[in-house]
């Protein structure tokens, strides 16, 4: 870890505490994906703690714990000590992530809230300590601001994902409960839930709102509410092929995350794991090598 200095040292997993964890995002899928790195290649780069009240706090490295607490044979990681206050603390969970890319945008909302709400420091004041604009707090600080406890509860355990919350936050607290039971009970995907909160949100009457909530796949027939459009005018007959591959590809993942996220495996019969296990070894392995391509692909679109 280039840049951060401090002593390393070794640390039983129980003598690793988690109190910053809250302000990252749970992720099972990314914690499983660890453990079968730890699992092949060992720790490759140490974790990052500060002494807090006698014990070592994580403050990078959570999906590692995680990974580790997981494995079971795994009893130790090495660590790299910093002496940092709480509010020092939190920013360095966002600057050693920010070169990577690795905090979300709701990560970075949970930390410029714990800043500004618990440690009370004024916005201008968290703009320079995290080294961005003030405006930039202002969206993350309301972001989750936005969102009810319910919500930030659902979020912080990992049974919202963060694309979810999103939507989530487009609608008043009040009504966030509802949308909540709805996610759960017809597992919505993700476009399907950015549909929903559309019609909501346009929604004339009570009566209206409570059909959406009643019977939203209906509704967003009704409506033709599909969030994406079969094509794009401006698109070559290529580009078109692409389109459509991708709008089938990000529905069926957006279905698989609702099902993982919610721990909808539970259901499955010992039989039904020994049977899945290579299929979900094989979607891990391409997934991920997808995401890397996408990447850069994406980083080429934007540099032509």
């Amino acid at each position: 870890m280039s840049g951060v200095g401090g002593a390393l040292v070794e640390l039983d997993l129980d003598g690793i505490g988690d109190h910053f964890g809250r302000y990252r995002l749970h992720t099972p899928a990314a914690e499983r994906a660890m453990a079968h790195s730890l699992r092949r290649y060992g720790q490759v780069s140490p974790v990052v703690v500060c002494l807090r009240q006698g014990r070592h706090e994580l403050i990078d490295g959570f999906k590692r714990l995680g990974a580790a607490r997981c494995l079971g044979d795994v009893s130790s990681l090495v660590a790299r000590v910093m002496e940092v206050s709480d509010t020092a603390a939190k920013a360095a969970i966002y600057g050693l992530n920010r070169a990577g890319g690795r905090t979300s945008e709701l990560e970075e909302a949970w930390i410029v809230f714990a800043l500004v709400r618990e440690d009370g420091l004024p916005q201008v004041e968290v703009a320079e300590l995290l080294g961005r604009h003030r405006t930039w707090v202002c969206r993350r600080l309301a972001l989750i601001e936005k969102l009810g406890d319910e919500a930030k509860e659902e979020l912080r355990v990992g049974l919202l994902s963060p694309t979810c919350a999103r939507h989530v936050a487009r609608l008043p607290q009040g009504n966030q409960g509802a949308l909540l039971g709805l996610i759960r009970r017809e597992a919505l995907t993700v476009h399907e839930l950015e549909g929903v909160v559309n019609l909501l949100l346009s929604a004339s009457s009570l009566d209206q709102q409570q059909y959406v909530l009643e019977a939203p796949r209906e509704a967003l027939s009704q409506a033709g509410g599909q969030p994406l459009p079969a094509r794009d005018p401006r698109l070559s007959p290529a580009g078109s092929q692409v389109w459509r591959r991708l709008g089938l590809l990000l529905d069926l993942l957006s279905r698989m995350e609702s099902w993982l996220s919610r721990e909808g495996r539970a259901g499955l019969t010992p039989k039904d794991r020994q049977v899945l296990a290579p299929r979900f070894e094989r979607l891990s392995r391409d997934a991920t090598s997808v995401a890397m391509l996408s990447k850069d692909l994406v980083t080429e679109l934007v540099r032509a």
